[in-house]
């Protein structure tokens, strides 16, 4: 396709951002957040038809017209069903909205095969309908709406996808940026403004750990399989990779075993962090039986990015828990103790390498990044650009050229320059400041803390933050969190030191 900015889709992917921006980060009446949210739902798929009007599979799909209107009424179908339900059952729509969030399907689109969240766009849009449709009819019970907290994290996230957006008019790859805005960065922030207005009561957190722990549990048997056969399912990287190099890696059901670690890490935070604060037997024992068996399964992904980000969590969760600087201590001796680890046995860690090497090419591409970067400090060299602008500056071939520098900071100054760096920055303090604060108080909130911490980690190794679901299911969890206080404390109860003070309690309990 040709790299030349389409005006009007320029402009509609502004309008697009707009519309989604303006729920999550303006005080507006619920009507007109509701036909903003709608008129973004409505945008971004027209915008995505006009972008791949020209390919091979739209023309194959305006040749069976009759093919194309059955899909398109089945869609329509799903998402009317799914929406009534959440409108029956509106605390069903945080489990269904965690469920989907690990599921991609490959799917054709401006010339290539992109692996896309078919399944959560399908909640959200449902989410969207049981959202604005009785705010439009005019519901009594909606008009008292509250605020939720975390205003300036609401708007750093709307910022960003304006941004974004808006800096796609001048990028070299304008089809891929277009792209971004309607996959990722409309849709999840349609997901996050509608996960910061529930109510989020023990059960509706209950039954989204649970889900989250179900799945975690079929990932890793899935992975086990794949290891014992020494057969991937999916991703025909990971599968060449395999066959030479003397390690195996697994990555489920994801395409990424990076992508599979993190999701792995994120639920181990989320189960570590009860049973940290956790008091029942039962519930402890579980706990750490889980633990055990996701532990097993990260251990299969080889990704070095995803154990830096558990380990980030845990330090956060340790904090929490028993303060600073016991945490502070316990995460010097493991530090040590690796490096010691390491010192013994260089050659397993790729010390008797290339740095480059021994870093599967990161550093080759981070070293490009910073002089794209530097070349555009000012507006950057537009959104989604980092591929095509590091295989022309860097005479890259297309296997060592990758969509970002695997370190997010690197990849949004190279992309987006200052404007892009200071949005990013002000997310990531406002984000932190509103996550930790009053974390201590609240298990459900120290555990979104925590996982917050090792995914941000996790991009400083890796690609992909505002382009993951994670980020903005997170962000927009924390913020719901935050407007309702009214969780189970994560601060245990002290007990009794001596069996005087314990007696005098049961007899006082009986009384």
């Amino acid at each position: 396709m040709s790299t030349d900015v389409d005006p009007i889709l320029a402009v509609g992917a502004v309008v697009a951002a707009l519309l989604a921006g303006a729920p999550l980060a303006l005080v507006v009446a619920p009507r007109v957040r509701a036909l903003l949210m709608l008129g973004a739902l409505v945008l971004t798929p027209v915008l995505l038809l006009a972008e791949i009007w020209d390919t091979d599979q739209i023309e194959s799909l305006r040749g069976r017209p009759v093919v194309a209107l059955v899909a398109a009424a089945l869609g329509v179908v799903a998402v009317a069903a799914v929406a009534l339900l959440l409108h029956r059952r509106p605390m069903l729509f945080p489990a269904l909205a965690v469920a989907a969030l690990p599921f991609r399907i490959p799917i054709a689109a401006g010339g290539s095969t992109a692996s896309l969240l078919v399944p959560l766009y399908l909640v959200i849009a449902a989410g969207v309908l049981a959202y604005a449709v009785p705010r439009l009819r005019g519901a009594p019970e909606t008009d008292a709406e509250p605020e939720p907290e975390g205003v300036w994290v609401r708007r750093f996230l709307a910022l960003s996808l304006v941004l974004y957006a808006a800096q796609a008019s001048y990028s070299s790859d304008f089809e891929r940026a277009l792209q971004q805005v309607v996959f990722f960065y409309v849709p999840f922030t349609l997901l996050a403004t509608l996960l910061a207005r529930v109510s989020w009561t023990r059960p509706v957190l209950e039954r989204c750990l649970a889900v989250l722990v179900a799945l975690s549990v079929v990932f890793v048997s899935i992975g086990f399989v794949e290891y014992a056969t020494r057969h991937i399912l999916l991703n025909p990287k990971v599968i060449a990779s395999n066959q030479f190099e003397e390690y195996f890696r697994v990555n489920s059901l994801f395409f990424d075993p990076n992508i599979y670690g993190r999701f792995l890490a994120i639920v181990m935070l989320l189960v570590a962090a009860v049973l940290l604060w956790e008091r029942r037997p039962r519930v402890t024992v579980a706990c750490g039986v889980l633990l055990a068996l996701f532990w097993a399964g990260l251990v299969l992904t080889l990704s070095q990015s995803s154990f830096t980000a558990l380990l980030a969590g845990l330090v956060v969760l340790a904090a929490l828990r028993w303060g600073t600087r016991p945490a502070a201590i316990a995460a010097g001796a493991v530090l040590l103790a690796g490096i010691v680890v390491v010192l013994a046995t260089p050659s397993s860690f790729g010390l008797d390498r290339d740095a480059n090497d021994a870093s599967s090419g990161r550093l080759d591409l981070i070293e490009g990044g910073v002089r794209l970067a530097g070349d555009a400090p000012v507006a950057g060299h537009g959104s989604g650009s980092f591929r095509r602008e590091y295989r022309r500056n860097e005479n890259a071939t297309g296997e060592r050229a990758t969509n970002a520098s695997h370190t997010i900071p690197i990849t949004v100054g190279a992309e987006q320059g200052i404007p892009g760096l200071l949005v990013y920055l002000g997310l990531l303090g406002t984000a932190l400041t509103l996550l930790l604060r009053r974390a201590r108080d609240s298990i459900a909130r120290a555990g979104v803390a925590a996982a917050f911490v090792a995914l941000v980690v996790h991009t400083l190794m890796y690609a992909a933050f505002l382009e993951d679901p994670l980020t903005w299911a997170l962000l927009g969890i924390g913020i719901g969190l935050a407007s309702r206080p009214g969780d189970r404390p994560a601060k245990p109860e002290p007990e009794p030191q001596d069996r005087e003070s314990r007696r005098a309690r049961r007899r006082a309990a009986t009384a």
